[in-house]
């Protein structure tokens, strides 16, 4: 197969790849569902897979519609209820990673993913916390997905809470798991990281044929870059082939989707589901 590629296959890819063997993960809907799906398939085969409704050591066999999508899970070891995921899983550090989409970032890896513009007179509303906030405060570590958000100065409503203001702001503050806290920010231009001292955010990797300077324009701070910046990998061959066979949907991206979506005029959730997959995998992947 040719090895091309679109942006939405990169971006979850490289997520993917940050997924370790042996880790515990939670895991909302939506792309942290396809990478996990890719790391568990091929590289960290034995990651226990945690949803926020209570699902625990899964193997994702379709994309999951929510967090309580039980028809879409496999071969879990147990499941509970969305308290205990939090009484005794998430407060108590048993969670090794989470992931979570950002609305907007700022240079410490504080999160708004509640409303744009003012709280009473917005402009925008976003999905809210959920378990963010909870998910970021306990877990070892968190990795962010920027896909549709935007870099700012400063945060319109701070949903989820990086480095505060920075340096040891965090952990002094006790209010969080020691040594916890955002390591990496994955986005649709380059892959970001978080200094070890100041915990400013800093450019890692750009990926193929995105320059500095474009990832610069985004951004209203003056983006510090790695000395040792490199390009993100580009997918194997065998990451994408798992990737267009899980959801092929998300390797297409979402416009083409809905324009297919509305040209066919499928009605039913089956249609949506394995047929429209099916012919989406005949049409841009065989």
């Amino acid at each position: 197969m040719s090895n091309r590629y679109s942006i939405d296959e990169l971006l979850n890819i490289s997520i993917a790849r940050e997924i370790c063997d042996y880790e515990n993960v939670v895991i909302g809907a939506g792309i942290p569902v396809t990478a996990c799906a890719l790391a568990k398939g091929l590289h960290a085969k034995s990651a226990i897979l945690i949803t926020e409704s209570g699902m625990i050591g899964f193997d994702p066999l379709i994309p999951l519609i929510g967090i309580a999508d039980v028809e879409a899970c496999r071969g879990f070891s147990y499941s509970t209820d969305l308290f205990s995921i939090f009484a005794t899983h998430t407060y108590r550090g048993f969670v090794d990673s989470c992931f979570l989409g950002v609305g907007q970032v700022d240079k410490f890896g504080n999160v708004n993913s509640t409303v744009i513009g003012d709280y009473d007179n917005f402009e925008r509303r976003l999905p809210g916390s959920g378990g963010a906030a909870d998910f970021i405060s306990y877990a070892k570590r968190t990795i962010l997905t920027l896909n549709r958000g935007q870099f700012v100065e400063k945060l319109d409503y701070l949903t989820s809470p990086g480095y505060l203001d920075g340096g040891d702001s965090r952990d002094d503050s006790g209010h969080f798991l020691k040594g916890s806290g955002p390591c990496k920010l994955i986005s649709r231009k380059g892959i970001f990281e978080f200094d070890p001292v100041s915990k400013e955010m800093f450019l890692a990797h750009n990926h193929p044929g995105i320059t500095v300077e474009q990832i610069k324009s985004d951004i209203p701070w003056d983006l510090k870059v790695s000395p040792d910046l490199s390009e993100t990998t580009p997918p194997t061959t065998e990451e994408l082939e798992f990737m267009r066979r899980f959801n092929p949907s998300k390797s297409i991206g979402s416009r083409a989707t809905r324009s297919l979506i509305n040209k066919k005029k499928y009605h039913s959730l089956p249609e949506k589901g394995a047929t429209f997959h099916n012919e989406l995998r005949k049409k841009f992947f065989s």
